[in-house]
């Protein structure tokens, strides 16, 4: 055989080998498919994260983040890695989730998922929100959050889950304010009771126990007048203060009347507005159907809650409002101190208080030159001036002029005449002590003794009439007392 045969029959036999063979040649290079190792480390860490690998998943993401600072996939592993510490849980993981997710916003703030980014971080601080007579700090984040979600992404598709989000937080923080003005109120320091009532109804008008906090807003009023009325203050500062603490009163009962009229405190606040003689207004229609959607919006806490509620951690919102925007900027808050600011301002109202300042002027005009200051107990100087014996000037004016006397010359001290001194009454024309005046309550008759000209009733109208004005004084410090005790009754089912 030539060596061209034995060549063709090589070949032949390595071509039927080769196609009856079924393995395939595993070739890394050839397995690689057009996909770049940035997307291969991302698609890595989401199966990763699927799994609930969160430390495999955070090593491929930071590898990523580090290696392709540039890559498509920068934004999307940044928010991945603090979705890991999120799925985590726990109060260290959470935070650093926070601190994550505030890093995403800094660098990637007009991506749409900067507002998601910003949505769990307030998640965050609502999933550790505990109960309203508890620890309140993550409570008031939660808040904060919230708000700056709904004012900052305002076009956000997240908008309407923060919004009750945030009716729910400021039920509890609402709940725990409640809870302090009315345990001031139980101790009669009113004005801190007023104080934070006031600041509660004005900040957090979805409430669902609003009624009640004006209402207790309004005896709070009530019992600092009673506690006036029992005080030794000036008659005509009591008087003003007590008005004053009539209108804010008058104020809290017209406001259950006109903003929340169908809720139990509307009765018995017009029972109050007509003890205290104040005009009772009446709701509008708008009112009304704004009131009744609150109440139809709220949900009743089952049974099973209420009795696990005692051991939960966790505040149960069941009746926060579903509707009604919340608050987004606090009002100016109200000090125990400004109340009391504004009552004595009211009591010195139109002068003659007790801090009220006289000024005394002094006449006679400003002292000669090179002449010794005017002192408090030198006698003040008549308007008629004596008059000299001036003929002789008159008649020669060339006499020489009268030494003038010296200032600076030493002279010996002369007591001088106390004019406060009490000195007996005399006669300046015969020098003889004047006699005693006539008695004015002496009892005189005969002809110098004064016709009564109605029979003495003008001093018995007057007894009568102070008479009248103790009983209605006593009248109306009972019924306060009583109507305190019975809001006291009332309010507190807690």
């Amino acid at each position: 055989m030539s060596r061209g045969s034995r060549l063709i029959v090589v070949l032949s036999v390595l071509t039927v080998g080769v196609a009856c063979t079924n393995k395939k040649v595993n070739n890394p290079i050839a397995n690689v498919d057009s996909k770049q190792p940035d997307k291969v480390l991302f698609d890595r860490a989401m199966d990763a994260l699927k799994h609930n690998r969160y430390e495999v998943a955070r090593l491929s993401l930071q590898t990523l983040i580090n290696t392709y600072p540039d890559s498509e996939f920068i934004a999307r592993a940044k928010l991945s890695v603090a979705d890991s510490w999120y799925a985590e849980g726990g109060s260290a993981s959470l935070a650093q989730a926070e601190i994550e997710y505030k890093d995403f916003e800094t660098f990637f703030p007009n991506m749409p998922e900067a507002a998601e980014a910003q949505l769990k971080i307030a998640n965050i601080h609502y999933q550790q929100m505990e109960k309203p007579d508890r620890d309140y700090t993550h409570a008031v984040r939660a808040e904060e959050e919230y708000r700056q979600l709904v004012m900052q992404y305002p076009d956000s598709k997240l908008v309407p889950e923060a919004k009750q989000r945030l009716r729910e937080v400021q039920e509890v923080i609402a709940s725990r304010e409640f809870n302090v003005g009315h345990f001031y109120y139980l101790r009669q320091s009113y004005p801190a009771a007023i104080a934070r009532l006031r600041s509660l109804v004005d900040k957090y008008p979805l409430y669902s126990q609003a009624d009640d906090a004006l209402f207790l807003l309004g005896q709070s009023y009530e019992g600092e007048i009673a506690l006036l009325r029992a005080g030794k203050l000036p008659e005509t500062a009591k008087a003003r203060m007590i008005e004053d603490f009539t209108k804010g009163a008058a104020e809290a009962y017209g406001r259950i009347l006109t903003r929340y009229p169908l809720m139990e405190r509307a009765t018995e606040a017009k029972a109050r507005l007509e003890a205290l003689k104040q005009p009772v207004p009446r709701p509008t229609k708008a009112a009304i159907a704004q009131n009744k959607a609150e109440e139809d919006s709220r949900r009743e806490a089952s049974t099973v809650s209420k009795m696990l509620g005692a051991l939960e951690k966790h505040p149960n919102v069941a009746q926060a409002s579903k509707v009604g925007e919340p608050t987004l900027v606090d009002p100016t808050p109200m000090s125990a101190s400004q109340v009391m600011l504004h009552a004595t301002q009211a009591a010195l109202n139109g002068g003659g208080g007790p801090n009220s300042v006289s000024v005394e002027t002094v006449k006679g005009g400003a002292p000669a030159p090179d002449q010794p200051a005017p002192r408090s107990d030198t006698p003040a100087p008549t308007d008629t001036p004596a008059v000299a014996d001036n003929s002789a000037a008159a008649t020669d004016s060339t006499a020489p002029a009268a030494a003038q006397p010296d200032p600076n010359e030493l002279k010996p001290n002369v007591a001088t005449a106390d004019p406060n001194e009490l000195k007996p009454n005399v006669n300046p024309d015969s020098g003889q002590p004047l006699p005693p005046p006539q008695q004015v309550n002496e009892i005189q008759t005969g002809a110098g003794a004064p016709a009564a000209s109605d029979g003495g009733k003008s001093s018995d109208v007057s007894a009568s009439s102070a008479n009248d004005t103790s009983d209605d004084t006593d009248a109306l410090i009972a019924s306060s007392k009583r109507k305190k005790k019975k809001g006291i009754h009332k309010i507190v089912p807690f």
